[in-house]
């Protein structure tokens, strides 16, 4: 179908039902609808579950207000959709006349009527009391304002969700919760990582004590907050009555840089996600451990291996010093190519020159700095093995032996030049610190190398980096309990939350090569105020010290919780 050339109205419909008052809240529901589509919105996104409320016991409880779809609901927003020409998205339960099972589930209406449906696929805890999980993929609409893909509330949580309506070739992704935070605080990551327009419409009062925090919201393809409505922070805050939110989206933006970069993915490296892996695997790791980590932030001398192995080992004794007054270091993690600084300038003989192989003289001086001070240790270097070159990081251990070698397996244009790609994506394991997964600068661009770590249940995940601005935004998250560091990066951030793993970045800083440094450490659940995020300078050379503990086995959502309620069956597109 045609898409519009001019940008056009969408509205968030910020509906708080009653429980239980099914054609109370159909006809309230109704009103809001019409009147952000008499106000022009041509797309208009209802919260979950908005005719009906959304705590229930049981099948029992909710079935004398589940509907079919097509039904009696979508009857109703007809008259609004092909008065208005608009497009509606509802949320409400359903059931599936042929064998009574339940679903909570999502309607798409058009000018010409009824179009399609959506059945949420990942549950929360709620729900599961009644509703099936959705039994068919992640569906996407080609209508007269572009391709029209839907995600309900907890589906964010998991990368696979909008990932896969962008490779099926969403323009905007309908998000529709009622969520007290968790959700809603990764739209950002969700809409820059898959080039989508993300409308989400959430609720903003309480129903059984479950607090729904508003901040319905409209993000670009880019990352950036375009609309949202206000944050309902607390119970005694609420706001029972709707609100609209408006805003225009262009789409010119569809066909954006993003949605190009899809062709540099690597399914064959991501047969992993296929994997479900619970209730068994006897191989993750069992006890959670106690981490001192140190990142080291500097402004590298390019090409002078001596000069930056000088300052690498004088902050490293500096950090070292200090961390035996507290407790012993355990881990430090260096930036990308972290005795030559960026090579991708050099003519291809000069970085063929300044490669090395693991038994050369620098390697071995980096795993002796390992050994002196008795600590594990992640650096990079252009590696060389024949004729080929790698950017690659080792994890060396605290006697000084190499625990592990990965190769980056995802290359941005640059490197192509120089550089092989490597064909693993893996976990090194430590019996002093867990399983560790390594991902190198823009590795992070790919949500599916996080997600591969995630399932092999990495403890902590490793981001050597030369970040100059090329990928990410400054997160813009007002939903946390625990503040974010100011510069806090959402690439990263969505790393750590989507692999529910502690994730250290080590960045350059330096005016050369405008690194733009930002190194931290990015953790489980800020938004609940489970832990505290960390971050370091963007221009300053530091070296920032981090204390975690890797497996939160007592929280309410972690690792375990989110391989337990993957849905591998719809992930298939992923992987070829």
């Amino acid at each position: 179908m045609a898409k519009p050339k001019k940008p056009f109205k969408v509205a968030c419909v910020q509906f708080n039902p009653k429980l239980n008052e099914r054609d109370e809240n159909i006809k309230a529901l109704y009103d809001a609808v019409a009147e952000a589509a008499r106000n022009g919105a041509k797309l208009i996104v209802t919260p979950e579950m908005a005719t009906t409320g959304y705590f229930y016991r049981d099948r029992e409880a909710i079935r004398p207000f589940v509907d079919t779809i097509p039904g009696f609901t979508t009857r109703c927003f007809e008259k609004i959709a092909k008065k208005y020409f608009s497009y509606i998205v509802i949320g409400m339960p359903e059931v599936d006349p042929e064998t009574d099972i339940f679903y909570n589930s999502a309607a798409l209406i058009g000018p010409d009527g009824y179009i399609g449906k959506y059945r949420k696929i990942h549950l929360w805890e709620t729900e599961v009391h009644w509703a099936a999980g959705g039994d068919e993929e992640i569906p996407v609409f080609d209508t007269e304002i572009g391709n029209i893909s839907i995600n309900i509330c907890m589906d964010m949580i998991y990368f696979e969700s909008a990932r896969l309506a962008a490779l099926k070739g969403a323009d905007i992704l309908a998000f529709l919760t009622n969520s007290t935070g968790q959700s809603v605080a990764v739209l950002q990551a969700r809409a820059e990582a898959n080039g989508l327009y993300i409308i989400s419409a959430n609720r903003s009062n309480a129903e059984n004590d479950y607090h729904m925090i508003g901040a319905s919201a409209v993000w670009s393809p880019e990352g950036e907050k375009l609309a949202e409505a206000d944050l309902v922070e607390t119970k005694e805050n609420t706001v029972d009555a709707p609100t609209i939110l408006y805003c225009q989206i262009d789409p010119a933006k569809y066909d954006n840089p993003v949605k190009k970069r899809f062709a540099e993915r690597r399914p064959e490296l991501y047969k992993d996600l296929m994997l479900y892996k619970a209730p068994w695997d006897f191989k993750k790791t069992a006890a959670s451990r106690n981490i001192w980590a140190a990142i080291v932030q500097y402004e590298p001398a390019l090409g002078n291996k001596e000069a930056n192995l000088v300052k690498i080992k004088r902050m490293i004794s500096n950090v070292a010093l200090e961390s035996k007054e507290k407790s012993k270091l355990d881990l430090v993690v260096l930036p990308e190519l972290s005795l030559t600084g960026t090579v991708d300038h050099l003519k291809a003989d000069d970085i063929f020159a300044l490669s090395d192989t693991l038994d050369s003289v620098w390697v071995q001086k980096l795993l002796e700095l390992a050994k002196e001070f008795g600590i594990h240790m992640v650096f990079g270097f252009v590696e060389r093995q024949g004729d080929h070159l790698y950017n690659s990081a080792i994890l060396a251990g605290p006697k000084g032996e190499i625990m592990g070698i990965y190769r980056k397996t995802h290359l941005h244009n640059a490197e192509k030049a120089w550089a092989t790609p490597g064909d693993k994506i893996e976990l090194f394991h430590s019996e002093a610190i867990g399983d560790i997964g390594i991902m190198i600068g823009y590795d992070a661009v790919f949500p599916e190398v996080a997600g591969v770590l995630a399932v092999k249940r990495a403890d902590m995940i490793v981001i050597p980096s030369s970040w100059q601005g090329e990928f990410g935004r400054d997160l813009k998250s007002s939903i946390s309990r625990k503040k974010y560091p100011q510069g806090s990066v959402s690439t990263w951030d969505a790393i750590a939350a989507g692999a529910q793993a502690y994730t250290i970045v080590s960045n350059f800083v330096g005016t050369e090569k405008k690194f733009l440094g930002r190194s931290g450490l990015y953790t489980l659940d800020p938004i609940y105020g489970l832990d505290s995020p960390v971050g370091a300078s963007s221009n300053q050379e530091e070296v920032l010290v981090a204390n975690f503990e890797t497996i939160q086995n007592d929280w309410w959502f972690n690792q375990e919780k989110l391989i337990q309620s993957r849905r591998t069956f719809c992930y298939k597109r992923l992987v070829y």
